[in-house]
């Protein structure tokens, strides 16, 4: 049986961006074999960065929403990575999402439900995973959210 994947995406209202540039000196994604690893992918939307702390000034629904954007770009850079055919994407395989919280703050697997949430039902059994849910004192440029992904593709 075959997915497509865009047509999924575009059902739930989903258009992907073009993939974010590196912002330093690392690359979007490494290949290896069937594997593609995939660079912390920070919260932003077409509006801007999501930023905030969790515990302090930022809620958890908020934030999921922000990991959900993570989500995205991750998606966007398996596109990239796989020539633009994101159907090439057999499965997530590992989410690591990073929250940007104050040091009393335990919600962090609700805050990254907002990516994985967003993958099995854009996905459906592709996007289910393994992960892990840390907190962070601090991210880059103050986000909320950074999710990185490993991803099995189609070689």
């Amino acid at each position: 049986m075959s997915t497509d994947y865009e047509a999924r995406l575009n059902e739930l209202g989903i258009t992907l961006p073009n993939a974010p540039a590196p912002a330093a000196n690392y690359v979007p994604s490494v290949q290896i074999g069937d594997t593609l690893y995939v660079s912390g992918q920070i919260s932003q939307n077409e509006n801007g960065l999501i930023v905030g702390k969790l515990g302090k000034d930022m809620e958890v629904a908020e934030a999921a929403a922000a990991a959900k954007t993570c989500a995205i770009s991750l998606l966007a850079q398996v596109k990239s990575a796989c020539g633009g055919d994101l159907n090439r994407l057999q499965r997530v395989v590992k989410l690591t999402g990073f929250v940007n919280s104050t040091l009393d703050f335990t919600n962090q697997p609700q805050v990254i439900n907002g990516a994985s949430d967003f993958l099995v039902e854009a996905l459906g059994d592709a996007g289910r995973h393994a992960r892990s849910a840390v907190s962070a004192a601090a991210l880059p440029l103050g986000v909320a959210v950074e999710i990185e992904g490993i991803f099995q593709i189609k070689t």
